[in-house]
């Protein structure tokens, strides 16, 4: 027997419309360095292999904070788990741009990847709260 109930999604939308803003903004930040590698090996006279750890090193982050979320999702509130991945992905730009030196730009990016790495598991727990389960 199906179930007829219907899910009033229209009070999730600013909900939805946060979280997907923030999840692209930190997912296109992982494809951008990409362009932006031959500008900085001039201007930080840098070696491809050595500016090459700046996405590695975003991956490695990213891949370890993604099975970390699901231990910050359990201690912490949505609200706060969220804020605090858009203040390190904040803050990681910040640095990153502002950097005189490989190190501290290599600081912000790990601070980005460390945001970054959060917000995707976020969201689809939240996405999996919000929506009942046949309706997804």
């Amino acid at each position: 027997m199906a179930n007829t109930e219907t899910f009033n999604w229209k009070p999730y939308v600013p909900l939805f419309t946060v979280l997907l803003s923030g999840a692209f903004i930190t997912i296109l930040n992982q494809t951008l360095l990409g362009t932006a590698i031959p500008p900085i090996m001039r201007d930080l006279e840098l070696s491809e292999t050595t500016v090459q750890w700046l996405q590695s090193v975003f991956m490695l982050v990213n891949g370890i904070m993604i099975p970390v979320t699901a231990f910050l999702i359990d201690k912490f509130t949505t609200r706060r788990l969220f804020l605090t991945a858009m203040g390190l992905f904040a803050t990681g730009t910040f640095i990153a741009a502002i950097s005189p030196n490989f190190s501290f730009l290599m600081v912000g990016r790990i601070l980005q990847a460390s945001g970054a790495g959060i917000m995707m598991p976020l969201m689809q727990t939240i996405l999996f709260i919000t929506f009942p389960v046949h309706r997804r």
